[in-house]
């Protein structure tokens, strides 16, 4: 397969919000569980790192951590809407990153063409 820095980059930021995804799923599915702490996933802070110090980033997907919000009576800190807005704001970053990773190797496939 063809790497390069564009499409490593890429790749990592989609393991990321996938990740995202994931945790924001979870909270979701927890907002009623007494004691439960919403999960927060960091991808960015690598991924930006790794590439102003002109490094390839890992594809690892980040680092969650527990969220150290406020909770409520029963010790639970998940905002539904926050997690709702959370979720539809990955999936839309998803999308993007998705489509220009799609669009990197369409021009890779009409490079080949034309060769």
């Amino acid at each position: 397969m063809i790497a390069d820095a564009t499409s490593t980059v890429l790749k990592a930021a989609l393991a990321g919000l996938a990740q995202r995804q994931r945790v924001t799923a979870d909270n979701i599915a927890n907002v009623n569980t007494p004691g439960f702490l919403a999960g927060r996933t960091d991808f960015e802070t690598s991924l930006r790192g790794a590439v102003s110090n002109g490094q390839l980033p890992s594809i690892n997907g980040g680092t969650t951590m527990r969220s150290m919000e406020p909770t409520n009576t029963n010790g639970n800190n998940v905002n539904l809407d926050a997690e709702t807005v959370i979720a539809t704001e990955t999936g839309l970053r998803y999308q993007l990153a998705l489509n220009a990773l799609d669009g990197k190797y369409n021009s890779m496939r009409t490079a080949m063409r034309t060769s």
